[in-house]
């Protein structure tokens, strides 16, 4: 990749959800932790899963909060924000995720705004049981990885980074970094993800960008509870910190993390670490991928 070096800066925000009355206060929000991010020069910044469902509670003008159905009626909305705000700034902004419409169908998806206006997207692969029986939400069918002047990275919800299998496969198709936007309403989903990340920079000896909503929002169902904190996640060997904790935030604060990502440190472990996962992986006894 032309330009590409090795050092860069990832920024994660501790989204707060709160009541709003208007698009317009969303976008405002938004803003602000993007001018924050800018602020510290940051080349991503990584934003959590569902963290426009915020726009529900703008509500329907009779006290009744708006349905997960009407929340893809925000999208162009959404994307001219993001895409705005990616040119401005010259950072690669990966929105979170945002509920869209295929058809009669719902999907989860991760959007990754590059600052040269294009947008990528990423569903959800995953579906938890709860985003199924109450949401109706639609499964992903297919992995990419994406290209940027700063290295190959992977966008993976949340219950996604919980099935090994699928990590595997981003890396074995060049992902250095995934960005794992999360959202989990209590400590025990919190914990089930953050142990998940953990354990996919070992085996892959990858980064993991994660991130969670925190605050609440009162009327709107399955978003009244929200635990979150973001981190990013390396390897745990030297010469990375020895808890594979770069940065981590204040649980459940509002707030943006920022450090920096070396990818020269990720190659050097792989050849030559205390161990060598990536490459001692036994494929004469189970499936890799090409």
């Amino acid at each position: 990749m032309t330009g590409q070096t090795n050092k860069f800066r990832v920024s994660a925000v501790q989204y707060h959800l709160h009541t709003i009355s208007s698009f317009e206060e969303f976008a405002a929000q938004v803003e602000h932790y993007v001018k924050t991010a800018e602020e510290f020069s940051a080349d991503f910044v990584l934003f959590p899963e569902f963290m426009t469902t915020q726009l529900l509670s703008i509500g329907d003008g009779k006290g009744n909060a708006l349905t997960i159905n009407e929340l893809p009626d925000f999208t162009e909305q959404y994307r001219s924000l993001f895409i705005s705000l990616a040119r401005k700034t010259g950072m690669h902004l990966i929105g979170g995720t945002h509920v869209i419409r295929k058809g009669d169908r719902l999907y989860n998806v991760a959007h990754l705004f590059y600052p040269d206006g294009r947008v990528a997207e990423q569903a959800k692969l995953h579906i938890t049981p709860t985003e199924v029986s109450e949401w109706n939400m639609s499964a992903g069918d297919g992995l990419e990885v994406f290209e940027t002047d700063k290295g190959t990275i992977a966008m993976l919800t949340c219950y996604d980074i919980e099935f090994p299998e699928i990590v595997r496969m981003a890396r074995a198709k060049g992902a250095d970094v995934i960005f794992c936007p999360s959202c989990t309403d209590d400590r025990h989903g919190f914990h089930r993800v953050r142990y998940c990340c953990h354990a996919r920079t070992i085996e892959n000896q990858i980064y993991v960008v994660t991130t969670g909503t925190v605050g609440s929002l009162p009327t709107v169902d399955f978003m009244r509870g929200n635990y979150g904190q973001a981190a990013v996640i390396t390897p745990n060997d030297v010469p990375f910190p020895p808890r594979g904790i770069m940065v981590e935030g204040e649980i459940n604060g509002d707030m943006i993390v920022t450090a920096d990502v070396d990818l020269s440190l990720l190659h050097e472990v792989r050849q030559k670490g205390s161990v060598t996962t990536w490459r001692d992986r036994r494929t004469d006894l189970y499936t890799d991928w090409k």
